[in-house]
């Protein structure tokens, strides 16, 4: 896990033994995850009307300053779990504005992150390929910033691609794609590189992880997206030599272990070798839930 998905795990287990604690949203985008909060009796709600409790935690995603504003106003004590490199982001396309930047976002339009982004600003595009660029209006000045799980290189493709569109206009940008993202990145294609078959462990709807399949796949035809052990399949590794895994920043540690146990296991019939993705790690392995 990277550091920001891990402090807000922790934050929320903390909490939720002071108080009765509801998450607004999806506090990280792993079902293990969702699930253990679950257990402990935490309530996930994606509708500030549902709410009951007294305390509610943003997610580690971020909000914007209307939509905290908005959970305040309804007499609610706020717990941000927000990363602080997404806060960094939020920073960074305010300073862009107030510089009298166009602001651009490189992301998924309907993602919690960048709608916490964009929600304070008066005028904005969101982009995510070429034809969002085609559809973009000329500015005389634009200011790019992204989402903070975007692929440094894709990010860097649309800037260049705005600058082409439009020659006469200052393009200025932001890097706000976070440090483990792109660690991550840069290992999971030297991985693939090496290996027959890549396994990414993460959530359905981690857009980090999505991404590293995605770059996978640049190198590997046999790329599979996995959320527990029990989503492998044996014959993905048919007449395969070498084997690799990574995951996604929301992904538990013991989830990690378990998928390794079990394509261990595989390999013991298979005998194939097995690669993993040791550099994306910048935290030692840990259980998700702090011991009391």
């Amino acid at each position: 896990m990277c550091f920001g998905v891990r402090d807000a795990i922790n934050l929320a287990f903390t909490t939720a033994t002071q108080k009765p604690l509801t998450v607004l949203g999806e506090l990280v985008h792993n079902e293990s995850v969702l699930e253990s909060l679950s257990r402990k009796g935490v309530e996930i709600k994606h509708q500030l009307d549902n709410v009951t409790t007294a305390t509610v935690m943003i997610t580690a995603h971020g909000a914007s300053e209307k939509a905290l504003e908005r959970v305040r106003q309804r007499g609610h004590n706020v717990v941000e779990a927000t990363c602080p490199l997404v806060h960094h982001a939020h920073r960074a396309v305010r300073q862009l504005v107030r510089e009298g930047y166009h602001p651009v976002i490189v992301g998924k339009r309907d993602h919690v992150e960048v709608r916490g982004m964009v929600e304070d600003l008066d005028a904005f595009d969101v982009i995510l390929s070429e034809a969002d660029v085609e559809l973009l209006q000329e500015h005389s000045r634009f200011g790019v910033a992204a989402q903070t799980t975007q692929p440094i290189q894709k990010v860097r493709q649309l800037v260049a691609l705005i600058q082409r569109r439009f020659p006469n206009s200052e393009v200025r940008f932001a890097d706000t794609v976070c440090q483990p993202t792109k660690q991550r990145q840069t290992a999971a294609l030297d991985l693939a590189r090496r290996c027959d078959v890549v396994v990414v462990i993460g959530g359905a709807n981690s857009n980090n992880t999505r991404e590293l399949v995605a770059t996978c796949r640049r190198f590997c035809q046999r790329v599979y997206h996995v959320q527990t052990p029990q989503d492998l399949r044996e014959d993905w590794f048919y007449d395969a030599q070498t084997a690799g895994i990574t995951a996604g920043t929301s992904t538990p540690d013991h989830l990690i272990r378990e998928v390794e146990e079990r394509l261990k296991e595989i390999a013991s019939t298979h005998a194939f070798p097995m690669e993993t993705n040791d550099e994306s790690a910048d935290v030692p392995l840990q259980e998700l839930q702090p011991t009391p």
